[in-house]
């Protein structure tokens, strides 16, 4: 079975049961973002949670099994050579679809805005090394239909 597989069979179950991502994640014990992650393959989950979810869905032992596998995770190619936008690139790679699919659940089919959006950086203060918060807030752009 490969991934596209896995993620339509996971996708069709989803809807056809009416669950959220963030019903899953209460059954499962995760964050809605990392069961959205789990259904693209870009997180793998341990036997108890893959049964939780493949119970829920009413799927298989071969999409349980499945999805305890480590993932190749990302989505392209194109790779930035600076490190730091490299942290970034790999975010996007890893989180860009559970993102897309966990805000266009709750907004419909749109986009967020990069030109009405505030971006702030924070120092958290950690004992185990300091750490960077980003808030990103944007305007949600519905698509509209003609």
């Amino acid at each position: 079975m490969n991934i596209t597989e896995i993620t339509e069979r996971l996708l069709a179950a989803k809807k056809q049961k009416g669950l959220s991502f963030a019903d899953l994640g209460k059954i499962v014990g995760r964050d809605e973002v990392w069961i959205a992650a789990l259904f693209y393959r870009q997180a793998s989950a341990s036997g108890e949670e893959a049964l939780k979810l493949t119970a829920a869905l009413n799927l298989g032992q071969d999409i349980a099994g499945a999805l305890t596998d480590f993932p190749l995770k990302g989505l392209g190619v194109v790779v930035p050579a600076d490190p730091f936008l490299y942290r970034f690139y790999e975010i996007l790679q890893v989180y860009g679809m559970p993102l897309k699919a966990v805000i266009q659940e709750k907004f419909g089919d749109g986009i967020m805005s990069a030109v009405d959006m505030t971006l702030t950086v924070a120092r958290e203060q950690d004992p185990h090394g300091d750490r960077v918060r980003l808030t990103m807030s944007g305007k949600f752009l519905p698509y509209k239909k003609w």
